[in-house]
This record gives structure tokens, C-alpha cells and sequence, in this order.
């Protein structure tokens, strides 16, 4: 009778993951399914599962590879994830140790792109008012690039064509590979913080989005939107956008075009200068004549040919002046006397005085308040009478009506 082997879950669990890290098939597949429970541990350690209608598939990404994904795994996203299934001996279960996740349909650049592109513009980044006019004649021009690329001789060669006044300086970094973005977004707080330019141009020549890709780090959109220096974004060629485009207050197409935005045409200014040049020569020229009409006709006056008849001619219209005032003023004097004559009769007329004068006379209590009927007096009471001249004091022997009068 063969005699039975009996295993601990240990060594189960060792069987198995042993079988599983020998087999060709689990040790490197590409797994396609729905992200769910997606969680990012402060260890750096991604833990996730992946589904269909049918399964689940409990996956692990490491910190150092998950240091390399491009764009933010979401709950419900479509993925394709490579790694190897073997099973954790300590809980017995198994799992994808993921190694690559990358999001199906497109390319986990794009999808990190689309990803910062969305959430930059929720912040505001992107709006218009906060995009910083050019200034039209830059005195300093800071140039971000690289300072061995064709891009920069471009830049170079194009400024100093069109505007050589313009005094530039190339502040040299990295535009791709490992730390290219810091370094772009260093230089950008560096000639900011000395005030280093009137303008600054960043950008380089084209490429793959994987070349470009420093101009869509966050870290290098954040230096541009808090620059007080106009920026000017020139990466690529003309299909090429980058999130850097987006937030500068220009965007060129080129380099090249870069360098033609950021200053004007030395060429054109001459023109232009030679336009005004030339108005103000004809301005000048007929200001000039009308002034020498003007001198022509004042020379023919009569004020110059015959000073003393013009001054003889003022003079008697000075003092027909003065006659007309002396006799408009005596006018308005004599109007005046005869107004104030007229209210002083009719104010004269109206007088208390006078209504005394033709024999009225006025009776007051003791009080001083005039009296206007007989019930406001009253046997005995004295009253004081006011006449036309003087008056008299008296008492109240029997108060009588209207009718009673004698």
C-alpha cells in the first residue's frame, strides 16, 4: 500500500508557485481587462484587480514600476497589463504581478496627456485672461532650449536678422530624457526671479511625443502660467501640440516662427519709419505755406502799411464805444430811479402810518395785542390807543356790537 504524503499549506503554496514561475505561458503575459479597486499605497505600491463579465484578477504593481507610468490609472479604464502569475505563499492566492500597464486603444502618453490637459483647464490655466500681451519691442529676449540644437541657431540667426537691437540670451537646458522638465521649469523661475528678460521663448525642434513629452510635464505648465515674463511656447513642428502651447501667452508653430513672433521686422520698422518721414516732410511743407500766406496777408494790412490811421481808427471807435456805455448806463439809472420811485409810493401807500394819518387809530390791550372786537374787551379793562400822532391810554367804560354803535 503506497503511503500517503501530507503537505502543510505552506508547502502547497510553494508547489504551486514553483509550478507557475516554471511555466512559460504565466511567467510573461499580457492580461486585457477593466481596472477596479485601484488603490496607491504610501509605499509607492499599486494593488488593483482586473475583470470582465466572467473574472476577476488580483494584480500588484512594484514602486519601481509603477514609477514609470505616464498616466493616471482610473477606476474603469480599459487596460492592457503585462506580468507574470504566481501566487503570494503567505495568504495562498494568486496574482498578476504587474510590470507594464498600458491603457488599450491608445498609447499611455496620450492618455496622460488628455489627463493633465483636463485638469489643468478645470484649474484655469488655460483661460485668455490670463495670457500676458507681447511686448512689441523686446530689449531682452531669454531663449530656454537647448543650446546644441538646430533650434537654437534658428532662433538665434532669425532674431538677429529681424531685429538686432534686441539683446538675447540663451539660458542652456535639456529638452528631453530624465530631468529635462525640472530643468525647463527651473531656468523659466530663474529668469524670473532676476529679471532677466523682457521675453522669454522656450521650445526646441520636432520629434516623437516621447520627445517632446518635458514640454507636457505639469511641472514645467506651472512655471510658465506663474511667469510675470511673457512666455512664448515654439516646440516641434506645426502638428505638434504640446500642453506647454496651452498655457503660454503664444503659441508658435515652429521655433523659427518663434523667433519672428517674438520681435518685428527691422525692414518693416524702416519702412514705416521712412512713411512718417516723409508725412511729416509733406506736413511740414504745407504748414509752412499757409503760415507764409498768412505773413503775406498780414503784411498787406493796413495795421502794418499805415500804423497811425489804424490806431486813429481804434481810438474813434474806443470813444464811440465809451459814448454808447455812458448813454446805455444813464438809461439804465434813470429806469432804475423811476421803478424804485414807483415801489416807494406803493410801499408808502401801504403803510399803517398812513391809514393813522387819515384819522384811524389802532387799540391794544395790556398785553400789546391788537384788539378786533368788542369781545376781546370788557368793562374796566384799560386798553392803549395809537393814533396818526401820539396816542392815549383808557378804560373800557361798556363795549358795544356793530350794531350798537352810536
Amino acid at each position: 500500500m503506497r503511503e500517503e504524503t501530507i503537505l502543510s499549506p505552506s508547502q502547497v503554496s510553494g508547489y504551486i508557485k514553483s509550478w507557475m514561475d516554471r511555466d512559460r505561458l504565466l511567467s510573461g503575459l499580457l492580461v486585457r481587462g477593466e481596472l477596479s479597486n485601484y488603490k496607491m499605497y504610501p509605499s509607492g505600491h499599486h494593488y488593483f484587480t482586473l475583470k470582465d463579465s466572467q473574472g476577476a484578477l488580483r494584480c500588484v504593481m512594484f514602486r519601481g514600476d509603477a514609477a514609470s507610468l505616464r498616466f493616471r490609472p482610473e477606476n474603469g479604464m480599459q487596460v492592457i497589463a503585462a506580468g507574470r502569475i504566481t501566487v503570494f505563499p503567505r495568504d495562498g492566492q494568486y496574482q498578476l504581478y504587474c510590470v507594464r500597464l498600458t491603457p488599450e486603444g491608445a498609447g499611455d502618453l496620450h492618455v496622460a496627456f488628455e489627463q493633465l490637459k483636463e485638469k489643468l483647464l478645470r484649474e484655469g490655466l488655460f483661460d485668455q485672461a490670463h495670457k500676458r500681451p507681447l511686448p512689441a519691442y523686446p530689449r531682452r529676449i531669454a531663449l530656454i532650449t537647448s543650446p546644441a540644437g538646430a533650434a537654437v541657431r534658428d532662433m538665434l540667426r532669425i532674431l538677429g536678422a529681424r531685429y538686432p537691437l534686441a539683446q538675447v540670451r540663451v539660458l542652456p537646458v535639456r529638452v528631453q530624457g530624465e530631468g529635462a522638465a525640472e530643468e525647463i521649469a527651473a531656468a523659466l523661475d530663474w529668469a524670473n526671479l532676476h529679471q532677466a528678460a523682457d521675453l522669454i521663448i522656450t521650445g526646441r525642434g520636432g520629434g516623437s511625443m516621447e520627445d517632446l513629452w518635458a514640454f507636457n510635464e505639469e511641472c514645467v505648465a506651472r512655471a510658465i502660467y506663474r511667469s510675470q515674463i511673457p512666455v512664448i511656447s515654439a516646440v516641434g513642428h506645426e502638428p505638434d501640440v504640446t500642453i506647454a502651447d496651452f498655457v503660454a501667452d503664444l503659441r508658435a508653430a515652429t521655433p523659427s516662427n518663434g523667433a519672428e513672433l517674438a520681435v518685428p521686422d527691422q525692414n518693416e520698422l524702416y519702412a514705416w519709419l521712412d512713411g512718417l518721414a516723409k508725412r511729416l516732410e509733406k506736413g511740414t511743407g504745407s504748414l509752412l505755406a499757409r503760415r507764409r500766406k498768412d505773413l503775406e496777408r498780414l503784411g498787406r494790412s493796413r495795421m502794418l502799411t499805415d500804423p497811425g490811421a489804424y490806431f486813429r481808427d481804434r481810438r474813434l471807435l474806443l470813444d464811440y464805444q465809451g459814448q454808447r456805455l455812458g448813454h446805455g448806463a444813464g438809461q439804465i439809472l434813470s429806469r432804475a430811479r423811476e421803478r424804485l420811485a414807483r415801489d416807494s409810493a406803493a410801499l408808502d401807500a401801504m403803510s399803517p402810518l398812513k391809514v393813522l394819518g387819515r384819522g384811524y387809530a389802532v387799540a391794544r390791550d395790556e398785553q400789546g395785542k391788537i384788539l378786533k372786537s368788542w369781545r376781546e374787551t370788557a368793562p374796566g379793562s384799560r386798553v392803549s390807543v395809537t393814533l396818526g400822532e401820539g396816542g392815549f391810554t383808557a378804560v373800557v367804560d361798556k363795549p358795544y356790537t356793530k350794531e350798537e354803535q352810536p
